[in-house]
Protein backbone atom coordinates (compact mmCIF):
# COMPACT_ATOMS: atom_id res chain seq x y z
CA UNK A 1 0.00 0.00 0.00
CA UNK A 2 2.85 2.40 0.79
CA UNK A 3 4.50 1.65 -2.54
CA UNK A 4 1.30 2.48 -4.47
CA UNK A 5 0.97 5.84 -2.67
CA UNK A 6 4.53 6.88 -3.57
CA UNK A 7 3.94 6.10 -7.27
CA UNK A 8 0.80 8.26 -7.42
CA UNK A 9 2.60 11.27 -5.87
CA UNK A 10 5.52 10.89 -8.31
CA UNK A 11 3.17 10.98 -11.31
CA UNK A 12 1.41 14.13 -10.12
CA UNK A 13 4.69 16.02 -9.55
CA UNK A 14 6.23 15.14 -12.93
CA UNK A 15 3.30 15.82 -15.27
CA UNK A 16 3.46 19.66 -15.24
CA UNK A 17 7.13 19.66 -16.34
CA UNK A 18 6.41 17.35 -19.27
CA UNK A 19 3.49 19.52 -20.37
CA UNK A 20 5.38 22.88 -20.28
CA UNK A 21 4.44 25.19 -23.20
CA UNK A 22 7.56 25.93 -25.30
CA UNK A 23 5.82 28.88 -27.02
CA UNK A 24 6.05 30.95 -23.85
CA UNK A 25 9.84 31.16 -24.45
CA UNK A 26 9.46 32.72 -27.92
CA UNK A 27 9.83 36.55 -27.92
CA UNK A 28 7.02 38.37 -29.74
CA UNK A 29 7.53 39.91 -33.20
CA UNK A 30 6.54 43.53 -33.79
CA UNK A 31 6.50 46.00 -36.68
CA UNK A 32 9.24 48.64 -36.94
CA UNK A 33 7.50 50.46 -39.79
CA UNK A 34 3.76 51.08 -39.85
CA UNK A 35 3.59 51.46 -43.63
CA UNK A 36 2.34 55.05 -43.54
CA UNK A 37 4.57 57.27 -41.36
CA UNK A 38 8.17 57.77 -40.24
CA UNK A 39 7.24 57.19 -36.59
CA UNK A 40 10.27 55.62 -34.87
CA UNK A 41 12.66 56.71 -37.65
CA UNK A 42 14.84 59.74 -38.34
CA UNK A 43 16.81 60.95 -41.35
CA UNK A 44 16.89 63.17 -44.42
CA UNK A 45 13.28 63.28 -45.60
CA UNK A 46 14.32 64.99 -48.82
CA UNK A 47 15.95 61.68 -49.74
CA UNK A 48 13.43 59.27 -48.19
CA UNK A 49 9.69 59.08 -48.78
CA UNK A 50 6.82 56.65 -48.18
CA UNK A 51 5.17 55.19 -51.26
CA UNK A 52 2.78 52.25 -51.63
CA UNK A 53 3.38 51.16 -48.03
CA UNK A 54 7.18 51.16 -48.40
CA UNK A 55 10.11 53.38 -47.40
CA UNK A 56 11.85 54.56 -50.57
CA UNK A 57 15.33 56.10 -50.70
CA UNK A 58 16.51 57.94 -53.82
CA UNK A 59 14.84 58.72 -57.14
CA UNK A 60 15.08 57.35 -60.65
CA UNK A 61 15.35 60.78 -62.27
CA UNK A 62 18.41 62.11 -60.45
CA UNK A 63 21.76 60.84 -59.10
CA UNK A 64 22.26 60.13 -55.40
CA UNK A 65 24.84 62.74 -54.29
CA UNK A 66 25.94 61.00 -51.09
CA UNK A 67 25.17 57.99 -48.91
CA UNK A 68 21.97 58.53 -46.96
CA UNK A 69 20.39 56.52 -44.15
CA UNK A 70 16.99 56.49 -42.51
CA UNK A 71 17.70 55.33 -38.94
CA UNK A 72 15.68 53.79 -36.17
CA UNK A 73 15.33 55.94 -33.07
CA UNK A 74 15.77 52.95 -30.77
CA UNK A 75 18.96 51.04 -30.07
CA UNK A 76 19.00 47.25 -30.34
CA UNK A 77 21.39 44.52 -29.28
CA UNK A 78 20.21 40.95 -29.97
CA UNK A 79 17.41 40.54 -32.48
CA UNK A 80 16.01 38.93 -35.60
CA UNK A 81 15.00 41.49 -38.22
CA UNK A 82 12.86 40.56 -41.23
CA UNK A 83 12.04 42.79 -44.20
CA UNK A 84 11.38 42.91 -47.92
CA UNK A 85 13.41 45.04 -50.32
CA UNK A 86 13.77 45.80 -54.01
CA UNK A 87 16.30 47.93 -55.91
CA UNK A 88 15.69 49.95 -59.05
CA UNK A 89 18.23 51.63 -61.32
CA UNK A 90 21.58 50.93 -62.95
CA UNK A 91 24.42 49.65 -60.76
CA UNK A 92 22.29 50.35 -57.68
CA UNK A 93 23.64 49.63 -54.20
CA UNK A 94 22.02 49.77 -50.77
CA UNK A 95 21.91 47.92 -47.46
CA UNK A 96 20.56 47.62 -43.94
CA UNK A 97 22.84 48.90 -41.20
CA UNK A 98 22.55 47.22 -37.79
CA UNK A 99 24.43 47.56 -34.53
CA UNK A 100 25.48 50.88 -36.05
CA UNK A 101 25.65 54.59 -35.27
CA UNK A 102 25.85 57.82 -37.22
CA UNK A 103 29.26 59.43 -37.78
CA UNK A 104 28.95 62.95 -36.28
CA UNK A 105 29.04 65.81 -38.78
CA UNK A 106 28.50 63.55 -41.81
CA UNK A 107 25.75 61.57 -43.52
CA UNK A 108 27.71 58.34 -42.92
CA UNK A 109 27.25 55.46 -40.51
CA UNK A 110 29.65 53.01 -38.93
CA UNK A 111 28.75 49.41 -38.16
CA UNK A 112 27.57 46.18 -39.74
CA UNK A 113 25.61 46.21 -42.98
CA UNK A 114 23.48 43.51 -44.58
CA UNK A 115 24.47 44.45 -48.12
CA UNK A 116 22.50 44.38 -51.37
CA UNK A 117 23.11 45.41 -54.95
CA UNK A 118 26.05 45.30 -57.38
CA UNK A 119 28.00 42.14 -56.40
CA UNK A 120 27.19 42.27 -52.67
CA UNK A 121 23.74 40.62 -52.51
CA UNK A 122 23.43 38.78 -49.18
CA UNK A 123 26.89 39.83 -47.98
CA UNK A 124 27.93 41.13 -44.55
CA UNK A 125 29.92 44.36 -44.81
CA UNK A 126 31.58 46.46 -42.11
CA UNK A 127 30.68 50.04 -43.06
CA UNK A 128 33.34 52.71 -42.49
CA UNK A 129 35.70 50.03 -41.24
CA UNK A 130 35.74 49.00 -44.93
CA UNK A 131 35.72 45.25 -44.67
CA UNK A 132 33.75 42.61 -46.52
CA UNK A 133 33.30 40.11 -43.71
CA UNK A 134 31.42 37.23 -45.33
CA UNK A 135 28.99 36.35 -48.10
CA UNK A 136 28.14 34.24 -51.12
CA UNK A 137 30.02 34.18 -54.42
CA UNK A 138 28.73 36.16 -57.39
CA UNK A 139 27.50 32.92 -58.97
CA UNK A 140 25.55 32.06 -55.81
CA UNK A 141 24.12 35.58 -55.65
CA UNK A 142 22.86 35.38 -59.24
CA UNK A 143 20.90 32.23 -58.36
CA UNK A 144 19.32 33.79 -55.26
CA UNK A 145 18.39 37.31 -56.23
CA UNK A 146 15.09 38.45 -57.74
CA UNK A 147 16.17 41.45 -59.78
CA UNK A 148 13.66 44.30 -60.06
CA UNK A 149 11.35 42.43 -57.69
CA UNK A 150 10.80 42.06 -53.96
CA UNK A 151 13.36 40.02 -51.99
CA UNK A 152 13.22 38.67 -48.44
CA UNK A 153 16.02 39.46 -45.99
CA UNK A 154 16.48 38.00 -42.50
CA UNK A 155 19.16 39.45 -40.22
CA UNK A 156 19.83 37.68 -36.93
CA UNK A 157 22.38 38.95 -34.39
CA UNK A 158 22.84 37.25 -31.04
CA UNK A 159 25.96 37.87 -29.01
CA UNK A 160 28.82 38.02 -31.51
CA UNK A 161 27.06 35.61 -33.86
CA UNK A 162 25.56 37.18 -37.02
CA UNK A 163 23.52 35.28 -39.62
CA UNK A 164 21.90 36.45 -42.86
CA UNK A 165 19.30 34.78 -45.09
CA UNK A 166 18.37 36.01 -48.58
CA UNK A 167 15.17 34.63 -50.10
CA UNK A 168 15.21 31.73 -47.66
CA UNK A 169 18.84 30.74 -48.26
CA UNK A 170 21.46 31.35 -45.57
CA UNK A 171 24.29 33.47 -46.99
CA UNK A 172 26.27 34.42 -43.86
CA UNK A 173 27.20 32.65 -40.63
CA UNK A 174 29.77 34.90 -38.96
CA UNK A 175 31.19 35.25 -35.44
CA UNK A 176 32.91 38.55 -34.66
CA UNK A 177 36.46 37.94 -33.34
CA UNK A 178 37.15 41.58 -32.39
CA UNK A 179 35.99 42.21 -28.83
CA UNK A 180 36.32 46.01 -29.26
CA UNK A 181 33.53 46.28 -31.85
CA UNK A 182 30.22 47.39 -30.28
CA UNK A 183 27.43 44.82 -30.38
CA UNK A 184 24.51 47.23 -30.11
CA UNK A 185 23.24 50.18 -32.11
CA UNK A 186 20.53 51.43 -34.45
CA UNK A 187 19.23 50.23 -37.79
CA UNK A 188 19.83 52.30 -40.93
CA UNK A 189 18.13 51.86 -44.31
CA UNK A 190 20.63 52.95 -46.95
CA UNK A 191 20.56 54.36 -50.45
CA UNK A 192 24.14 54.41 -51.72
CA UNK A 193 25.79 57.32 -53.49
CA UNK A 194 25.83 56.94 -57.27
CA UNK A 195 23.66 56.95 -60.36
CA UNK A 196 19.93 57.58 -60.25
CA UNK A 197 18.43 54.72 -58.26
CA UNK A 198 15.90 53.71 -55.63
CA UNK A 199 15.95 51.36 -52.64
CA UNK A 200 12.53 50.18 -51.41
CA UNK A 201 11.96 48.65 -47.96
CA UNK A 202 8.72 47.28 -46.47
CA UNK A 203 7.24 44.73 -44.03
CA UNK A 204 9.97 45.51 -41.50
CA UNK A 205 9.48 43.47 -38.32
CA UNK A 206 11.68 42.62 -35.36
CA UNK A 207 11.91 39.91 -32.73
CA UNK A 208 13.93 41.26 -29.81
CA UNK A 209 16.09 38.53 -28.29
CA UNK A 210 17.51 40.70 -25.49
CA UNK A 211 16.50 44.19 -24.43
CA UNK A 212 18.65 47.28 -24.95
CA UNK A 213 17.28 50.09 -22.82
CA UNK A 214 17.01 53.60 -24.17
CA UNK A 215 17.42 55.20 -27.56
CA UNK A 216 20.10 56.96 -29.60
CA UNK A 217 20.21 59.98 -27.31
CA UNK A 218 21.10 57.78 -24.36
CA UNK A 219 24.00 55.93 -25.98
CA UNK A 220 27.32 56.54 -24.23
Amino acid sequence: MRTATILVIWTVVCLPAVGADPETKTPPRSALFDGKSFAGWEGNLQTFRIQDGAIVGGQLDQPVPRNEYLCSVKVYRDFELRLKFRLRGENVNAGVQFRSERVPGTSEMIGYQADMGQHYWGCLYDERRHKLLAGPTKEEQDKLIRRNDWNDYVIRAEGRHVQLWLNGQQTVDYTEPDATIPQEGVFGLQIHQGAASEAWYKDITIQVLSEMAGDRAEMP
